[in-house]
Formats: structure tokens, sequence, C-alpha cells
């Protein structure tokens, strides 16, 4: 397909995914869907220029209201413009021309006028921009990170997060070795590489989609991130452990602490949505995971007549913001607000403390987030520890930092390590 026709797909993307508030990959994959002429070159231009363009939207909004000194665009135009600044300012194309954006653009956007703005556009004058404008990112949540982790990191962490992520897969270990799944993946075709420090981890040489495959479809892997896949693999379940996946989702670390735990011991996982515990079950059958069940619940209140101090481990992977995650859905960066931050705070809170009865003496409540925000991490632990009495942190290493010292808070991040963005801390119970 000619640049003019990608272009022009992409713009169209873009808008959905602007005007829609839903993440962008559902809107993409629907796009695509309903475009069946489309070929795998063209899908791939066209997502990675969306993708591209969202990691560095208020960038490209800046350097197009530079470049156009216009008081306003129409929407089709402004779209295209965000397009074109991403495409020549941050890819640094050279075959973006006049006459290529001119038929998609408005009547008052000519060639001439055009010519003029990429050749704006090209001009990246990053030394004078704020952290917020040259990574592209809210203010806010730029002052949120410097607070934590100062601004030279800050900086480092702001260009990984708007970086892809790699696709990485878990292997299935209750049906094949990690030496096993990659033979299997290399018949059909797809290279992989081990995660070091991650004992099932395996990151794709190159991207696929490995839905299609017979080894996916055969319940040989899983597609998790490296972070998300080492925090069972922290909390160590045994194979006679009770285990609570409280906020379990479809079940992506659910299904790791069945393998971890050989499918024997027990495992109860919970959400208030039902369709992801159908999924979960499917998912299991597949995996050929048989130690969990599955419980659709309205409240983890419900939770307690039933299981009252019984579970040896309460794993809390609470809703949240999902910051750590923008390497997946850039688009999450321009839909988290600091009011949803606060609303989740006091959300992930009370989740704590409904779990809190549900731990057995001497047992641990582990709490998680995909988020970077203190509010969602540390004040909520320290809150329910000032709120709640028998429980004590307990301090863990990181063990993809070798010898390190052992913190109450422990984070995974993309600029040091390599994976989503997490945190963690392990609450224990008093055994009297």
């Amino acid at each position: 397909m000619q640049l003019a026709s990608l272009i022009g797909h992409t713009q169209e993307v873009l808008q959905l995914v602007r005007n829609s508030g839903k993440p962008a990959d559902s809107i993409i994959d629907s796009f695509f869907r309903s475009r069946k002429y489309l070929g795998s070159h063209d899908r791939r231009f066209i997502a990675e220029t969306a993708y591209g363009t969202l990691r560095h939207l208020r960038w490209c909004d800046a350097a197009v209201n530079k470049a156009t000194e216009v008081s306003s665009l129409s929407s089709k135009d402004g779209f295209l413009l965000l397009v074109a600044a991403f495409l020549v300012g941050i890819e640094k194309r050279k075959d973006l021309t006049p006459a290529v954006l001119e038929q998609h653009a408005s009547n008052g956007l000519t060639g001439k006028k055009l010519d003029e703005i990429l050749q704006r556009l090209t001009k990246n004058d990053e030394e004078n921009e704020s952290l917020g404008i040259r990574y592209s990112f809210q203010d806010w949540m730029v002052e949120k990170f410097v607070a934590k982790f100062g601004q030279a990191e800050t900086e480092e962490l702001c260009r990984k997060l708007n970086e892809q992520a790699p696709i990485t897969l878990r292997a299935n270990s209750l049906k094949a070795t990690l030496e096993g799944c990659r033979d299997r993946l290399q018949k059909e075709g797809i290279d992989t590489e081990p995660v070091g420090g991650i004992p099932n981890a395996l990151n794709l040489k190159k991207r696929v989609n490995v839905f299609g495959l017979k080894s996916f479809k055969d319940g040989l892997f899983e597609l998790q991130d490296a972070g998300s896949q080492l925090l069972p693999i922290m909390i160590d379940p045994k194979p006679t452990t009770k285990v609570l996946d409280a906020c379990a989702g479809a079940g992506g670390k659910t299904l790791e602490f069945a393998a971890l735990m050989k499918n024997r011991g027990e495992i109860v996982a919970t959400d208030v949505n039902k369709f992801r515990m159908e999924e979960l079950k499917k998912r299991a059958r597949k995996a050929g995971v048989f130690n969990i069940r599955p419980k659709h619940i309205n409240s983890l209140d419900e939770l307690g007549k039933d299981y009252a101090e019984y579970f040896d481990v309460v794993f809390v992977d609470a809703p949240c913001t999902g910051v750590g995650t923008i390497r997946r859905n850039p688009g999450m960066k321009w839909s988290v607000s600091e009011e949803m931050v606060k609303e989740l705070s006091e959300k992930q809170q009370n989740i704590l403390m409904a779990c809190a009865g549900l731990v057995k003496k001497g047992g641990r409540l582990v709490y998680a987030t995909c988020s970077l925000f203190n509010e969602e991490n540390e004040e909520v632990v320290r809150r329910f520890l000032r709120d709640s009495t028998g429980f004590s942190m307990k301090p863990q290493s990181n063990p993809l930092e070798g010898q390190s010292t052992a913190s109450d808070f422990l984070y995974l991040l993309p600029h040091r390590h390599g994976t989503d963005g997490f945190f963690c801390s392990v609450l224990e119970r008093s055994a009297s």
C-alpha cells in the first residue's frame, strides 16, 4: 500500500482512539478486523505509527502548534499533522512529502503550507522543553515521578516507558520445560531468548502474533510480562499451600501459581468480573491446571464466612492506574487523572482490609500493583498497618538485582530491570 494510504488509515485510527476513550489495542484490533484487505506490513505500519504518536502525543501536539502558527485546525487536519509530527520529528523519516499529506488535508492546507509545516516539524528543540513535553507525560505525573525517583532517573523512566515493550512468554512448566517450549516454537518458525533471572520467561526475537500457533493452543505457554512472572516466584508457594488470588482477573498469575505448586495445594481465584472468571476456567483447561477454584463474587466480604483465617497466602493484585504498563498501552498516559489515583487508593485500602481476616496466623498478605505512584503503593500499605493489627512488613530482596538489600517496598522498573513497572510488599500476620 502507498504511503499516502497508510497515513490516511493511521490518521483515522488515531482519531478513533482519541475520541473513544477505549484502550488503543481494542480499537486497533477492531479497525483491522473490519479491513481485511490490509496486509501484515500495512497493519504493522499503521499500528506502530498510531502507538508511536500516542506515546509522543504531547510532544507532537506542541510541535504542531509551533509549526502551524494557526489558532485552530479542523479535527481531521489536527490528527493528520500529529501523525506527521511523529514520523518526521521522532522517527526522522525523509519520505513524508507535502504531496503525501495533501491527499488527506483540507483545502486550507495547501502543498506550500504543508511544506512549511514539515520544515518546522523537523526542527526538534528539546533542550528548552520540560520533561512533560519532551517525553509526553502529564505534568502532574512527572512531578510524582520526580518526587519518588529524582530528576535524572525520572528522565530515564519516561524514556523507557516510551519504548515498545517486548513480547514475553511464560513457558507452562506443567506441559513443557523452557527448552522444550523453545524447541516447539522454533519448529513453528518463532525464535526466542531466555530472560535472565526469571526461570520460565522467553522474549520473542521478532514481533509476531502467537495466538494462532499450535503450541499456544496446546497450552505450552502464556503471554506474560517478565515482571508479572516474577511476583509469584517471589511468593514461592509450596505444593501444600492454600492461596487466595483475590483480584485474579483473567488469571495470568493464578495459572503461574498453579504451575509453581505443581498442580497441588488449593488456589481460590476470585474477581467481581464474571466474564474474567469464565476466561480463567478456559485458560486453566488449556494449561492443564486443575487445582484452581474460580469464584465470581460481588464483594470480598462474601469470603469471610467460609474462609476466615484460612489461607497461607492472600495475594492482592489490586486494581490500579496501571501506569507501569504504559509501554503496552500508551493511551493510558492521557486517560489517568489525579482524581482517579485518589479514588483507586481508597479502593485499594478497602480491598486490603477486607482480605486481612482471610489470612491464617503466620500467613502472608501480599499487596501488588502495576502502578508507580506512592498513593497506590507505599501509602496504601502504611495506612493498612496503621488501621489493622497483627501484621508487619516482611522485607524482600529483588531477585533481579543480585545481592540487593532487602526492602519493605519492592519496585520493578522498566529502565532498571527491563520489565513493566510493578510494586510489591509482603505483610506477615503474627503467629499468635
